[in-house]
């Protein structure tokens, strides 16, 4: 099994880049715990709508804009990811400095295209 991933901000509409996401970390082989607004599944993922208490979260990549981070910074550093990968849209200087305090890495890139790059 590859890198164990929390998707934050999951989707279950098929045309978000979170529910994109979701597929190809399944299919690169990656377990996928996803957390999103509405509960369901997706490629074979439950998305919970709470803060679990997850274990062995290797990377967060998240698809929350700016104001909507603030409410998971504890949580997230809470969960000691080795890193937090900012989407597209969901860039944050002031998590990036909370991150790096927490000798979280941060890493300001498209999960999608490291995914497709050999690069996750």
């Amino acid at each position: 099994m590859g890198k164990k991933t929390l998707v934050l901000g999951a989707s279950l509409k098929s045309n978000r880049y979170s529910n994109y996401a979701i597929q190809k970390l399944v299919k690169y082989d990656h377990e996928v715990v996803a957390i999103g607004q509405k509960e369901g599944m997706v490629d074979g993922v439950h998305i919970h709508t709470r803060k679990l208490q997850f274990d062995a979260i290797h990377t967060v990549t998240l698809y929350l804009n700016p104001s909507r981070q603030t409410s998971y910074y504890e949580y997230i550093i809470g969960l000691a990811p080795k890193r937090v990968i900012f989407n597209p849209g969901t860039e944050n200087q002031e998590f990036y400095e909370l991150l790096d305090q927490a000798n979280i890495e941060v890493e300001v890139a498209c999960t999608l295209v490291l995914l497709s790059t050999n690069q996750y």
